[in-house]
């Protein structure tokens, strides 16, 4: 796949770390030029930009807080005014929130999971999507989960934001293909990062995910960056409204 993505302009949020991070460093090795969105993780953030700026690529780090609208339109703003055009996003900025029983959730805990994994993909999708309809076509991936196509005991709110993400990408998948953007999602299970890293360190719990993966083991950040970069290709030109699970079998 190399150069798959040569001379596009990537939009990335939660590009501090964990598969953000590593999604911005595949794209900027395929020759995206990369804005690398943060809201907190400042640190992160220009640590992703400053690797890809060493390797020889182009990055721009953005903060802005992806369930606020006017940061948004400055974000998406910016990375066009910076490298002229945008012809691809990964929506990728969420939170866990607790794990919970349903009853015990406060509002402010359901508000908040909401408004940053399911309102900040929505606002994130709106502005890329009227940016791309200036220059005639883009591709956007958004963070789900595999807990966006099953139940998740633990964690309600957390998996009705993403079944909500999967929604949101169908839906202007079928509205939007005629004008030449694509929209996807993935999935991603068992993967390696800050988010998860509590979970699997239960061995109960880690033990019992293993057994659910076909492949026996967890999966990188950079093995969902590859999906996600193959999705934003034009490899994936006949690819869209799809709901991709990156989760060694687990769904299956």
């Amino acid at each position: 796949m190399a150069g798959s993505l040569d001379d596009k302009v990537a939009f990335i949020t939660g590009g501090g770390s964990g598969i953000g991070a590593a999604t911005a460093k595949v794209f900027a090795r395929e020759g995206a030029r990369v804005a690398v969105v943060v809201n907190k993780n400042l640190e992160g953030g220009q640590q992703t930009a400053s690797e890809i700026q060493e390797a020889g690529g182009e990055a721009l780090l953005i903060r802005a807080d992806v369930s606020k609208e006017d940061d948004v339109r400055s974000a998406v703003q910016e990375t066009v005014d910076h490298f002229g055009r945008l012809d691809c996003a990964f929506n990728n900025a969420g939170i866990a929130g607790e794990s919970k029983l349903v009853v015990d959730y406060s509002r402010a805990e359901w508000d908040l999971v909401i408004a940053v994994n399911l309102t900040g993909v929505w606002l994130c999708v709106q502005e890329e999507i009227r940016q791309m309809l200036t220059t005639g076509g883009g591709a956007i991936v958004n963070m789900a989960s595999i807990a966006g196509l099953r139940g998740n005991p633990p964690n309600a709110p957390y998996s009705a934001s993403k079944h909500g993400v999967i929604g949101i990408t169908k839906s202007a998948a079928k509205q939007y293909g005629s004008e030449g953007i694509r929209v996807n999602a993935v999935c991603p299970g068992g993967i390696e990062t800050r988010m998860v890293a509590e979970v699997i360190d239960d061995p109960a719990i880690s033990e019992s995910l293993l057994r659910r993966q076909a492949l026996g083991r967890f999966g990188e950040p950079g093995e969902v960056g590859e999906v996600v970069a193959f999705l934003c290709s034009d490899a994936a030109s006949f690819v869209t409204g799809v709901a991709m699970p990156v989760d060694a079998g687990f769904v299956a």
